[in-house]
């Protein structure tokens, strides 16, 4: 089952300890990654995309060379739920290591 929408407050709560992360709209979580090479930035995707499977929630994303462009949102419930929340902190700990 599927988590339901998040409200405002426990999204706004919730970005206090995610940093990198800003409100995209009502609808959606963003984040930019810049890295030092196209490699780096590929690397970044690829460890996502093993924490993306692992919790059956994938992320919209954009790539142009060293930059990842990150967007979150739950299609299902038409915005930000647990599942969004849970894969930004696992991609934020990715893009510090």
């Amino acid at each position: 089952m599927r988590p339901g929408r998040l409200s405002d407050s426990e999204i706004e709560s919730a970005l206090k300890s995610l940093p990198r992360w800003k409100l995209n709209g009502e609808k959606r979580l963003e984040a930019e990654f810049k890295f030092k090479s196209f490699r780096e930035a590929f690397s970044f995707m690829t460890r996502v995309a093993f924490e993306a499977e692992a919790l059956n929630h994938h992320p919209d994303w954009f790539n142009s060379y060293n930059r990842v462009k990150v967007e979150l949102t739950t299609h299902d419930v038409g915005g930000i739920s647990e599942n969004d929340l849970e894969l930004a902190k696992r991609i934020s700990e990715i893009s510090w290591t």
